[in-house]
């Protein structure tokens, strides 16, 4: 037999070597993939372990750390107010109507009294249909309300991280407390909109009555509330929230709590939702306080900050100063010309007893306000009676003659005095801002926010009158005009095109001499201003307004938008003088400066937006004339009667039958602005003296400005830039009248003549838009 040979064996001995070598690879591979797993076992371990310490311990559960408040400080540091959890109510179970239970459960989590904290099922569920894309939540009832205990300790970002935390803090919540404390926990650390956290004061705000009182469609209207207060607002969007209540007694339905038949009856029934604010106490500057939360609650949404538990530090833009001083001068100043108002109105002549209001003031108490007014009007009070509450409630109740029933509220003695004083109440409004940064440093929103809640700076939209005619000679000045071209003081009259003929004039009529621009504005002339609105163009004029921060109101581009007939807020006005005051650069508003959370880190820092509105030129010009408005025009009460001697600029506004009073003054570090006048505009002031601007909102500036200067908080020695034109001569102003009247076809605006500043006239005509 021969041996084999070598190629032989090799050839033998391969496929023994191959499944060595291969029971080798797949032993190495098992080997490996073992390793691994446990290497991430034990990396899964120290992370889970990691986790398991970060997570609220038992004991940090049974404290459970009290919600922190954010607060609101001043500008130097004053607390001014806080968003504290003053308006939720702690409430048992027992305390709760058993309709909400029943609505929760099945809505939120209907596995709640079966699993531990965690729903495997749901979970599961939840992972899946996000997956496919559609994304939908699988946290229970407890995880709803560790995240809620603590958010900071949980965190906020939607990632793995997050719900591993709150699973244990679900866990452990469910190990250390019963079903019944956390659902009671659940249901008083609910927000629920406007300042109010918890079911107690959310069933006092939105239907008026305890939680305990809830019928089963209040109970799911709030309970649909939960998946997502804003978007479900009842008050805001009722047909979302009467979709989401029915759909809360579906799944009522399908969870064996209700019966399909009540279904269908009650998911017919309208929303029966009204809300019944629940207000907080800021006494030292309620109207920016809530213009602030308006904006901080925006804010919060969008970062998914909870203004009511997360302790963040809100530092303001307001000046606890110049606040307090802007408080003292409305109250003493509307006051003395509420006494005004009072003494006017009880007599039988319209005579004006003395120039200043200490006569006034003294003689109140000796008349019957506005006695003469209800006598003279007796139509107006049956008026007045037709649009209250009252009538209307009890004319529904009684449907046919409305006499009886007027003549029952206006024999009413008490309905009758709450009636008469609402309408004679003189009130006000008053802002002040920095023009450079746009910083809101005073706000006072009316007399008495007890008495009248309504904002007149940000809400209160009333016609301008003359402090409009600002934008009227800025955009005469952005035109190319001179500040000394001639116009003729006399009589003018426009088409309209209704076929009407409207004729502007003032108070004390026409000079029929000529007059510069410049002192057009300094006096307020009706006749001149709309000769400059027309050769300027009413449109532009409107923009230059809007450009300027009149940027809410809609202006009528009409020939009588350049006396003020459209109406706008004290707060546009404000600002737009701002954009004056600052060069013609406009520095949108602003009111918080910056946040901080709990720990002293800064989560936000508000930028003033800039753009400019008006040439730096032409602006300083603008104030230049405006200086004469307070130097020997409308506005010399801030100088005369409140001694103010430094560079300040303004101008008054009056509108017709002296319904709204206005005067707006312009410091180089700060813009203060009044608004005087009666909420309802059929009530005035009696005579055409005390209704200008130049005579009523003019106390309440000039106070506040000589208690600031004489306080230290402004500057009186601040100067404004100064004007670039050369000092003006004195010409023969009917001669060059005639000169420029006669070229006036030929020339382009930018390049009209220009001419001097005339000799200042014997006696200053009246501001207002007659």
């Amino acid at each position: 037999m021969d041996n084999p040979s070598h190629s032989d064996m090799i050839n033998k001995a391969e496929p023994l070597l191959r499944r060595v070598n291969s029971r080798a690879v797949v032993r190495l591979t098992l080997w490996g993939v073992a390793a691994v797993a446990l290497m991430l076992m034990l990396a899964a371990g120290v992370y889970f372990a990691m986790l398991l310490k970060s997570a609220p311990s038992a004991n940090e559960l049974k404290r459970a750390e009290a919600a922190r408040a954010s607060v609101l400080l001043t500008v130097d540091g004053q607390p001014l107010a806080s968003f504290s959890r003053v308006q939720q109510e702690h409430v048992t179970l027992d305390q709760m109507s058993p309709h909400l239970l029943s609505a929760l459960v099945a809505t939120e989590d209907a596995r709640f009294y079966e699993h531990h904290g965690i729903d495997l099922w749901r979970t599961a569920a939840a992972l899946l249909r996000t997956a496919q894309g559609r994304v939908e939540g699988g946290s229970t009832i407890t995880q709803q309300l560790a995240r809620k205990l603590f958010p900071d300790e949980i965190g906020r970002e939607r990632n793995i991280e997050r719900k591993l935390k709150e699973m244990i803090v679900a866990v452990r919540l469910e190990r250390n407390f019963s079903k019944p404390q956390i659902l009671e926990a659940y249901l008083n650390n609910a927000d629920f909109l406007y300042n109010v956290v918890g079911i107690e004061m959310a069933a006092r705000t939105y239907c008026d009555k305890s939680a305990a009182e809830l019928d089963l469609l209040e109970s799911a209207t709030l309970v649909g509330m939960l998946k997502g207060t804003a978007y479900y607002n009842p008050v805001l969007h009722p047909t979302r929230s009467k979709q989401r209540r029915n759909l809360v007694l579906a799944q009522m339905v399908r969870r064996g709590m209700l019966p399909v038949a009540d279904y269908r009856r009650l998911a017919e029934e309208p929303l029966r939702i009204s809300l019944n604010r629940q207000t907080d106490k800021t006494d030292a500057a309620p109207h920016f306080v809530a213009q602030v939360r308006k904006w901080l609650v925006d804010w919060a949404a969008l970062h998914n900050y909870n203004l009511y538990t997360d302790g963040l530090v809100v530092h303001t833009t307001l000046d606890a100063r110049l606040q307090e001083a802007a408080t003292r001068a409305v109250e003493r100043q509307a006051d003395a010309l509420q006494a005004v108002a009072d003494v006017e109105w009880a007599q039988a002549g319209a005579r004006v007893v003395a120039t200043t209001p200490d006569a006034y003031v003294a003689a109140q108490r000796k008349v019957a306000p506005f006695a003469h007014l209800w006598k003279s009007r007796p139509e107006l009070l049956s008026t007045f009676a037709r649009e209250t509450p009252e009538y209307r409630d009890a004319a529904a109740a009684a449907p046919g003659d409305d006499g009886p029933v007027l003549n029952r509220l206006l024999a009413d003695s008490a309905f009758l005095d709450r009636l008469k004083r609402g309408k004679t109440r003189l009130e006000a409004g008053f802002l002040a801002v920095d023009p450079s940064t746009g910083e809101v440093k005073a706000w006072v929103g009316s007399r008495d926010f007890d008495v009248d809640q309504y904002d007149h700076v940000s809400q209160a939209s009333r016609q301008p009158g003359s402090t409009f005619k600002a934008f009227v000679y800025g955009a005469a000045l952005e035109s190319g005009i001179s500040p000394d071209r001639i116009y003729q003081d006399a009589a003018v009259e426009y088409a309209l095109s209704d076929g009407k003929v409207w004729r502007p004039t003032d108070m004390q009529g026409a000079t029929n001499e000529p007059m510069t621009l410049r002192d057009g504005l300094v006096y307020s002339k009706n006749t001149i201003t709309v000769q400059v609105s027309q050769k300027v163009g009413v449109a532009r004029v409107a923009a230059l307004a809007r450009a300027m921060g009149v940027e809410l109101s809609p202006l009528d581009a009409v020939p009588s938008l350049a006396l003020g007939t459209s109406p706008v807020t004290l707060a546009e006005m404000v600002n737009a003088y701002a954009t004056i005051a600052h060069q013609g650069e406009r520095v949108q508003p602003v009111l918080v400066k910056r946040i901080t959370d709990r720990h002293g880190v800064v989560v936000a820092e508000p930028v003033a937006l800039r753009r400019r509105a008006m040439a730096e030129g032409n602006a300083i010009e603008l104030l230049d004339m405006m200086r004469g408005v307070i130097a020997r025009g409308t506005g010399t009460a801030v100088r005369t009667r409140f001694g103010i001697v430094g560079d300040v600029a303004g101008k008054t506004g009056t509108t017709q039958r002296n319904n709204d009073g206005w005067f707006i003054l312009m410091h180089p570090h700060l813009v203060a602005g009044a608004w005087v006048g009666f909420n309802d505009a059929r009530v005035a002031m009696r005579s055409s003296y005390w209704g200008q601007g130049g005579h009523n909102a003019v106390l309440l500036v000039g106070d506040f400005f000589r208690e600031g200067i004489k306080g230290g908080w402004l500057d009186g020695k601040a100067v404004f830039p100064p004007s670039r034109r050369p000092p003006p001569v004195r010409v023969d102003l009917a001669a060059l009248s005639a000169a420029e009247e006669s070229a006036d076809d030929a020339m382009d605006e930018a390049g009209a003549a220009r001419a001097e500043t005339p000799p200042e006239p014997a006696s200053a005509p009246a501001d207002a838009p007659r």
